[in-house]
């Protein structure tokens, strides 16, 4: 390997990984697209859905976000979670991960001139150059108007609204 060949590597790797991104929130725009979709379930009951590619927690924002856009514009107050799906791996942003393997291994030979033993040690370090993968949060959310639930997973719309559009 000529000392070119890692730092071409790893080039290639962040430009894939630049290529898949977390899109600007908007509305998803067609089948397996970033963005939000909402389906009503009843008149104050409604499953939001944020897809996008990268790390869990920006999408998961988004989903709020949006569950926030919705209670708002129906004329609620707030709103509480009450089931959530995430779909996507903990590892979802991508990047250049490092593994280390370690191997011990022993026999037993013999052959023209005599037998002998051996045994040793291999350690192997690799990188595993991966781009952000698809991840998507699910929300079913129940609307209500006045003071905000005192639960852990009620939210007041308006206050959603003014801390993730920071």
């Amino acid at each position: 390997m000529n000392r070119l060949t890692l730092p071409l590597i790893a080039a290639a790797g962040l430009a894939l990984s630049a290529c898949a991104s977390l899109a600007p929130y908007g509305a998803q725009m067609g089948p397996g697209g970033q963005g939000y979709a909402e389906q009503r379930i009843e008149s104050n009951r409604y499953r939001v859905t944020y897809s996008g590619v990268g790390a869990p927690g920006p999408v998961a924002d988004y989903a709020l976000l949006r569950a926030a856009e919705l209670t708002t514009a129906q004329g609620y107050d707030w709103f509480e979670v009450t089931q959530r799906w995430i779909d996507g791996r903990p590892d979802s942003a991508g990047g250049m991960r490092p593994s280390v393997g370690v191997s011990y291994g022993s026999g037993r030979s013999s052959g023209r001139y005599g037998s002998y033993s051996s045994s040793g040690v291999g350690v192997g370090v690799g990188l595993n150059f991966s781009g952000p993968s698809p991840t998507s949060t699910t929300l079913e959310v129940v609307m209500g108007n006045g003071p905000r639930p005192d639960r852990p997973h009620a939210y007041d719309a308006r206050g959603v609204q003014d801390n993730l559009r920071r």
